[in-house]
């Protein structure tokens, strides 16, 4: 692979590469991966999280890693390759093969541009609770804290509309990892999300229809209209 600097800056090894509009052939799962989800087994954790799945098999490839590790745990997919949301279909592909979805927003940003990751991020979220799965919103969720003792009002929004979209879980990186309020920074973002499950309840309803409910609300409409004509 050639490159061209177009923004110089520092560059180190054993770093991540990423690609606008997706098409890097690594495998989701490395050498170090397979080794990490023996020592997971070992260890007995309850969720393993999956990087850089392309496609189901990805997935059911470190399902079946764990469970010949007589490891039994929940398999998180992170996604972050544009391969992985380029369709419906492929969404689903991702969606249906794990029990949790993360919207790896980082990654997944640098491969779909930020343009794209709106709507992409919602449609994670409303799909991951159509097909019963739970979903993760994640990355720079509160990222001015690392060195600051308050959230930005932009971050504050950001958790709360991720809540309002219908997320089950928000996660902090390196708020919590390297930052130098990481009690603070937990404070607040739990604040936020009571805040907006307070809206969600009251004034915001979301309401996720499924296939089948949609269908069985058009039959209900159907029947009034026969009703009002009898």
């Amino acid at each position: 692979m050639f490159t061209e600097v177009t923004v110089g800056g520092p560059l180190s090894n054993n770093k991540g590469i990423n690609k606008l509009g997706g098409g890097l052939s690594a495998d989701a799962l490395t050498e170090k991966d397979k080794a990490d989800i023996i020592t997971a087994a070992r260890i007995g954790v309850d969720f393993l999280a999956v990087s850089f799945p392309r496609s189901s098999a990805d997935l059911n490839y470190a399902r079946e890693l764990a469970k010949q590790a007589g490891l039994n745990a929940k398999i998180v997919a992170k996604v972050e390759r544009a391969e992985s949301v380029a369709s419906d279909e492929a969404m689903d592909d991702i969606i249906l093969a794990s029990d949790v979805i993360m919207v790896a927003r980082g990654d997944l940003g640098v491969e779909i541009g930020d343009p794209e990751l709106v709507g992409v991020q919602k449609k994670l979220i409303r799909r991951s609770r159509q097909l019963n799965r739970a979903v993760i919103t994640a990355t720079q969720m509160m990222e001015s804290m690392i060195s600051n003792p308050m959230p930005t009002r932009a971050e504050v929004m950001d958790v709360a509309n991720a809540v309002l979209d219908g997320t089950d879980a928000v996660m902090l990186s390196a708020e919590t990892a390297a930052g130098q309020y990481p009690s603070e920074t937990v404070a607040a973002m739990a604040r936020v999300c009571l805040g907006a499950e307070k809206c969600l309840a009251s004034t915001y309803p979301v309401i996720v229809w499924t296939k089948s409910l949609m269908i069985l609300k058009k039959l209900l409409r159907c029947l009034q209209c026969i009703l009002q004509t009898i």
